[in-house]
């Protein structure tokens, strides 16, 4: 049985009537059939929805690669230390080093982890064919 809120939704869902349309060539609108409107529906629900096309044509997502990552740990390896600094007066210059390198053991891999993840799911969501590594 739906709760409250969940017949309201409900209800409130089939208050508004949408009507889909579209303009063809010559800028006449045209109605769109109620089968196609109810197949893209259920496609959309089955996770078979079609590619964004503002994630198409803007970003493209990179696929993985270790040089990517060296160059964004030779960004922030300085801000760790300078953050290690800050954090820990007391210690010295090389047990602040070392603790940025462990800092860095950790965040190489981790960025090149999502750095994979998300090309996976942009690959997944566009449909894109997935680059092979060479």
């Amino acid at each position: 049985m739906p709760t409250r809120k969940q017949r309201r939704r409900q209800a409130k869902s089939k208050r508004h009537e949408y009507e889909y349309v579209y303009v063809d060539e010559d800028g006449n609108e045209v109605e769109v059939a109620e089968d196609d409107v109810k197949a893209e529906r259920t496609a959309s629900r089955n996770g078979r929805a079609k590619p964004n096309p503002r994630t198409a044509q803007g970003v493209r997502v990179q696929p993985p690669s270790w040089g990517r990552v060296a160059k964004r740990g030779l960004i922030f390896a300085p801000l760790m230390f300078i953050t290690v600094m800050l954090t820990s007066a007391d210690a010295t210059v090389i047990q602040q080093a070392l603790t940025t390198l462990w800092l860095m053991a950790i965040f190489l891999p981790f960025s090149y982890f999502m750095d994979s993840f998300m090309y996976k799911r942009y690959v997944k969501r566009t449909g894109a064919v997935p680059q092979s590594k060479r």
